[in-house]
């Protein structure tokens, strides 16, 4: 957390540390000059209410933050597209790995930063210099460059 004025910035994080993509935003975060509150949510998921108020302040409904590869999605017949964002949420509840990640929030709002790039929409603070993905791309000022 940052200090601002009166206030104090805090950006949380919905983190899977087994994923690429949720490393790189994690590291594009700290690159801003915040070290934010990193929630792994396989380990502690969120309440099914936060899980609903998270999604809702996203402007998605449930079925846009489910994940497919490495989960039980076939499994469940998740594809169905007769299932309500009730059922979607009761999968979720039960097998937190469907939940696509990282979910950051900030004071600027909250995003499904997939790509990991997304994230520079919403951190209050610019990057502190040249980030490199672990794939190597390189991102600064909120560009990738291959």
């Amino acid at each position: 957390m940052l200090w601002r004025g009166r206030g104090v910035v805090s950006i949380t994080i919905y983190h899977n540390p087994a994923c690429g993509t949720s490393r790189n935003v994690l590291g594009l975060i700290r690159n801003s000059g915040t070290e934010p509150v990193v929630i792994e949510y396989l380990k502690t998921p969120p309440s099914r209410a936060t899980l609903q108020d998270l999604i809702g302040r996203m402007g998605l409904r449930a079925r846009d933050v489910l994940r497919r590869k490495g989960t039980p999605y076939d499994t469940l017949g998740l594809g169905d597209p007769s299932l309500t964002d009730a059922q979607l949420l009761d999968a979720m509840m039960a097998h937190p790995i469907l939940i696509e990640r990282p979910i950051v929030v900030t004071p600027l709002g909250v995003k499904l930063c997939r790509p990991s790039e997304t994230v520079l929409d919403i951190l209050p603070d610019p990057q502190r210099g040249g980030f490199t993905k672990e794939d190597g791309q390189v991102v600064t000022g909120g560009k990738s460059h291959e």
